[in-house]
């Protein structure tokens, strides 16, 4: 019989409408042993954690190589300074950036459409995973339910991370790698299915999990966003307010100046006029000793 990281692995394989299904049809199957709970138990996946879990199986050695890319990168920067860790920074943004690109294109494939809000906790996931080699044991187990984040100062807490992936097992675990899709031959035959309604409904509700994901996700990025055009509009509003008194007080200052070169002139033009003053005082003064002396010779 097979394990839980086995079932796991299969059904964390499976395009995303179908996980909830196959899960509960093998937790079926599986009834009466211990594993039929376990697997029952396993969490549908966020669209992003599903993204990069496709991402991991169709493109196995690219993930290797950026988390390979990761590590060396973490080993370098101790000894790396102010401007080559912000080149270090610019590089990881660079290669993240690329393989959100690959992943939307590969869950396109697979038919479903990637949003601004999902790409960005793809581009998180695989951030966090180049930085925090924990979070990279993560992503490479294909078991994702959820997405990573890291701000890349410290680990991601160990709690947080156990519940990022579908069983604490996951983490060390590697993903089965899968073949991209090949279209077959068209079947023409047209063939009464008696679950239509069913698989609708089932679709249905599907779709919408999905977009009650999205939602939730754009929803939450909208309001962090909001939260800091508030908190950059008060500092503004601070910055303006204390410029306007720096300019009162140049203002001021400005006055001030003015006033005392006037005063400075007005003083300059007395002690001109004060020293031709003395100037004559102490010709007279002179004079008048060289008389006294001259008396007092004869």
């Amino acid at each position: 019989m097979a394990d839980l990281l086995e079932i796991a692995d299969e059904l964390y394989a499976l395009p995303l409408a179908q996980f909830t299904p196959a899960r509960d049809a093998r937790a079926k199957e599986l009834k009466g042993t211990p594993l039929a709970a376990q697997v029952k138990a396993l969490r549908k996946p966020s669209t992003a954690a599903w993204v990069v879990d496709l991402l991991v199986r169709r493109e196995a050695p690219q993930v290797d190589q950026v988390l390979s890319v990761g590590a060396a990168l973490r080993d370098a920067q101790q000894a790396m300074s102010a401007g080559e860790l912000r080149a270090l920074t610019r590089q990881r943004r660079q290669v993240t950036a690329a393989v959100t690109t690959q992943a939307r294109r590969i869950a396109a494939e697979e038919g479903l459409r990637v949003t601004e809000a999902v790409a960005e906790q793809v581009e998180a996931t695989l951030t966090a995973a180049m930085v925090d080699a924990e979070c990279g044991r993560a992503v490479r187990s294909g078991l994702l339910v959820s997405a990573l984040h890291t701000t890349g100062l410290e680990p991601m807490a160990a709690d947080d991370l156990a519940s990022a992936v579908a069983v604490p097992e996951a983490l060390g675990f590697s993903a089965t790698p899968r073949a991209a899709p090949r279209p077959g031959p068209p079947d023409l035959r047209v063939v009464p299915d008696p679950d239509r309604a069913a698989k609708a409904t089932a679709a249905a509700r599907e779709r919408l999990e999905a977009a009650e994901e999205e939602y939730d996700a754009a929803r939450a990025a909208h309001d962090d966003a909001s939260g800091e055009v508030a908190r950059l509009s008060a500092r503004s509003l601070q910055l303006e307010a204390e410029t306007d008194e720096l300019r009162r007080r140049l203002a001021d200052l400005e006055e001030q100046a003015e006033a005392l070169e006037e005063e400075l002139a007005e003083a300059e033009e007395v002690r001109d006029g004060t020293g031709a003053d003395l100037r004559t005082a102490t010709a007279e003064r002179d004079a008048a000793e060289q008389a006294l002396e001259r008396l007092r010779a004869r």
